[in-house]
Parts: C-alpha cells; sequence; structure tokens
C-alpha cells in the first residue's frame, strides 16, 4: 500500500513532508519568514501560493539527494514526472541557486 503523507509548503523553495524538510535542490525562491524588503514578501507570498498549487495536482516524487547545512534534505521534487523547481524557475518564481542568496530587493530596502 502507498505510504500517505501531508505535503505542506514552507516557503517557494521548501516544503515540508510529515517532519521532514526539504529543499528544493538548485533553486532560490524570495524569502517569506524573514525577507530582506517588502518586494522579497510579496514576491516570496506569490512562490509559496504557485507551489501549493502544483504539489496540488500530484502524484508527487522526490528524489533526494543529501543534506544542507540546516539539516534539511536536499531534493528534486516532481508532480507528474515534472521538476517543480524547474517549473518555478521558468515561471519566474525562482531563481537558480548559485551558491549564494538572490538579491530580490533590486537593491532597495
Amino acid at each position: 500500500p502507498a505510504l500517505s503523507v501531508e505535503i505542506t509548503v514552507t516557503d517557494g523553495d521548501t516544503v515540508r513532508l510529515g517532519d521532514e524538510r526539504i529543499r528544493l535542490l538548485g533553486i532560490d525562491a524570495p524569502e517569506t519568514h524573514s525577507p530582506a524588503c517588502l518586494s522579497e514578501k510579496l514576491l516570496g507570498q506569490l512562490a509559496s501560493r504557485r507551489i501549493g498549487q502544483l504539489l496540488a495536482k500530484g502524484p508527487v516524487t522526490i528524489e533526494r539527494h543529501g543534506l544542507d547545512k540546516y539539516r534539511r534534505t536536499l531534493a528534486i521534487v516532481r508532480v507528474g514526472g515534472h521538476d517543480i523547481g524547474a517549473i518555478m524557475v521558468a515561471e519566474g518564481y525562482a531563481r537558480p541557486w548559485l551558491g549564494r542568496k538572490v538579491d530580490w530587493c533590486g537593491g532597495k530596502p
């Protein structure tokens, strides 16, 4: 039998599967919990909403790739076989992760 665990959205690049925190591998989305500016917060809310819409389309598969420095699982998350991280980047809700945080404020507070 299939295991049924609820997936919840933390923000535009992090989800929770039960007690497991999962960071989407290779992307960076705007912060919602500690944004650097109002613009980042608003963009983060849009990204969070979009990732929730994508996850709702199910079925979801998770390809784990170890842990990050915050002990979150790094993973490629797919819905119906499609990488939702790649979709988030293609639609402008996230950017590729290049090893450092993205400035979502355009140099403005």
